[in-house]
């Protein structure tokens, strides 16, 4: 079951090179074990849901918070 949650979470590369930050429009990079798409401008990890990107800000998870 666990291999399914994380199929979930994978991202196409294609999309992957479009899609910019909403606060910053800035490139994002894919953690895949987290199953986040990274704004290292913005400090900011937004989530990924079923293998759709969650570009809301009030979605992200702040980086500088403790994990």
């Amino acid at each position: 079951m666990t291999q399914n949650v994380k199929n979930n979470n994978l991202i196409d590369p294609a999309l992957l090179e479009i899609l910019a930050c909403p606060v910053t429009k800035q490139s994002l990079t894919y953690d895949e074990a987290a199953g986040e798409l990274i704004s290292q401008a913005a400090q900011l990890a937004f989530p990924i849901r079923d293998g759709i990107p969650i570009m809301l800000i009030e979605e992200a998870r702040d980086l500088n918070e403790s994990k």
